[in-house]
């Protein structure tokens, strides 16, 4: 079955890149618990994290780790947090968000009524950001597309 993120990926939805390869992408949430989170995704449908090949699953994080260092970077947050859950779609995807303490990393916090153009800034830092950081080759050519 074909899932949300998979239409995303195939550009049958619009989405905000940050990065892409031929693992993963990353892409902005329309919902933020806080400015500059992201979505690491794989290009492949699996359900949830314990059903991932280990490959793929380091590869996730280590997406996820140079992604939270460019979002500390873009907002000078003291750390870069990862939440999994998976319940809202079911398509693995770890939550990679700026942090600044743990009170705040809470689904409830998150924003569903941020103007697009905001939504767009933040991707845009985190692009700038990864650019500067030496992963320019992963950000996509537009925000939104997932191609290199």
């Amino acid at each position: 079955m074909t899932t949300l993120f998979t239409k995303i990926i195939a550009g049958e939805i619009p989405a905000r890149f940050v990065w892409a390869d031929d693992v993963a992408v990353a892409f902005g949430t329309i919902a933020p618990i806080t400015d500059g989170h992201m979505l690491v995704v794989p290009r492949d449908e699996i359900v949830q994290l314990t059903e991932a090949p280990d490959d793929v699953l380091a590869h996730l994080m280590a997406v996820a780790k140079v992604i939270g260092a460019a979002q500390q970077a873009a907002w000078s947050a003291p750390r870069a947090a990862l939440l999994v859950a998976g319940f809202e779609v079911p398509h693995l995807h770890l939550h990679v968000l700026p942090a600044w303490d743990e009170a705040s990393l809470t689904f409830r916090n998150a924003r569903a009524d941020l103007p697009a153009a905001e939504l767009d800034a933040a991707a845009e830092r985190v692009r700038d950001a990864l650019v500067a950081q030496g992963h320019g080759a992963h950000v996509p050519a537009t925000l939104t597309s997932p191609a290199l």
